[in-house]
């Protein structure tokens, strides 16, 4: 959206509308003092909840006046914006930003910053309430106006949420090598394919974009539109969850099917293997391989995407390993039911991962693909943890937000 300098200049020229505004801004010292952090943050999240829009940094709104940034201070506004962004609305915006060269009414190149901000999947609340944009103004959303955005988009991430388009994602933030696996040799065009796939999706402005299922196992950097799509991995020495006390910790990106590789390497490198005699030498593990690969895939593949500021949390101790997922259970499964009924939130993430070799490094884990979609999955680990140490691993369910299993560690010695 105004991707080039005529483009700007001209939009400039026409003034403000509901897709485009204008700020100049005043320093104090090494600080941004006008316009103040609840305004900016304001328009910023009043865009995300409206539509595509830019904020151009360094134009009079009124005069149009190219004003710009002076260079000491770029860096300074580049804190200013992220801190707005990710601080002071919730929850945060994700945006990106330019700095580009325009001419002032004197043909001096002056610097401003531009700053575009997809419509998100989200409503964003800002530090005075929740806003939205109209025309060229910012507005206050009325309590039924609110209610209806919430129910909107609440659907929007409940219902195949995973098929939603992802705004500012197009087919090339697909990797070919990836997207391939999941499509037949086809004489049609590259987004007809993928579209039929769910893994592109038409944005209600009539654009192609990548969906959420598409960036989470097509893209070789979801995190770039999904921050918290990760696993946090950390192996702690004892008991009890203490930096002090860690031993190894890795942040575990990437697509889905590669999060769940890692995964598995993680554990295996940190996990305890004792060794009994009888008579011979035989090894025993403190887990059950099987039980935690299934439990990994159905973090990954059962997680709800959709809440953000979450991701999943893999810790292992020398008594235990907790494996925290964001999310409800589905429908009405019960943590007491959840190993007798099968049920799903994303259909599509688990048809993908159906579709998905199990990676070679991962070895025999009596299947080919990640998923199988029988339901077995806890029950293998209810029966080879139990099998393992004696103790079936248990299930919580944390604020009705995070599901919470941990399985129990055998004596290796």
């Amino acid at each position: 959206m105004f991707n080039n300098q005529e483009e700007l200049l001209q939009q400039i020229q026409l003034g403000e509308n509901s897709l485009f505004e204008l700020k100049s801004l005043k320093f104090r010292g090494n600080q941004v003092v006008g316009p103040s952090r609840d305004k900016l943050a304001n328009e910023i999240a009043a865009m995300a909840n409206s539509n595509n829009g830019v904020i151009l940094l360094g134009v009079d709104d009124k005069t149009r006046e190219i004003t710009g940034i002076p260079p000491e201070y770029l860096e300074t506004v580049d804190r200013y914006i992220h801190e707005i962004c990710n601080d002071s609305i919730t929850p945060p915006v994700r945006y990106t930003f330019f700095h580009i060269k325009l001419p002032d009414t004197t043909g001096t190149m002056r610097v401003v910053f531009k700053i575009e901000i997809p419509r998100s999947i989200f409503i964003h609340r800002s530090p005075e309430g929740y806003f939205f944009r109209q025309g060229s103004s910012v507005r206050e959303m009325s309590p039924e106006f609110l209610a209806r955005m919430f129910q909107q988009r609440s659907q929007a991430r409940i219902i195949r949420f995973e098929e939603q388009p992802v705004s500012g994602s197009s087919v090339d933030d697909l990797s070919k090598d990836l997207w391939q696996r999941y499509t037949t040799r086809s004489d049609e065009l590259t987004d007809v394919v993928l579209l039929k796939r769910s893994l592109l999706a038409t944005h209600e402005n009539k654009s192609i974009t990548a969906s959420v299922a598409g960036v989470l196992f097509c893209s070789k950097n979801p995190e770039i539109f999904f921050p918290n799509a990760f696993i946090e991995a950390v192996r702690y020495r004892g008991e009890r969850q203490n930096s002090n006390f860690q031993i190894d910790a890795k942040r575990i990106r990437g697509p889905l099917d590669q999060q769940i590789e890692d995964t598995v390497t993680f554990f295996r490198k940190n996990q305890t293997v004792g060794a009994e005699k009888r008579p011979y030498r035989v090894e025993k593990p403190q887990f059950s391989d099987l039980a935690v690969f299934e439990a990994i895939v159905n973090a990954v593949a059962h997680r709800d995407y959709s809440i953000h500021g979450s991701k999943i949390r893999f810790f292992m101790f020398d008594d235990r390993l907790e494996i925290y997922s964001p999310g409800s259970l589905p429908n009405t499964i019960t943590v007491d039911s959840i190993h007798l009924r099968q049920s799903t939130r994303n259909e599509l993430m688990t048809s993908l991962l159906a579709e998905t070799p199990v990676a070679q490094s991962i070895g025999d884990v009596g299947r080919a693909y990640y998923m199988d979609k029988r339901g077995d999955g806890v029950r293998i680990i209810m029966d080879e943890s139990n099998r393992l140490s004696g103790k079936k691993p248990v299930y919580q369910l944390i604020d009705d937000s995070e599901l919470l299993l941990t399985i129990y560690s055998a004596k290796t010695s």
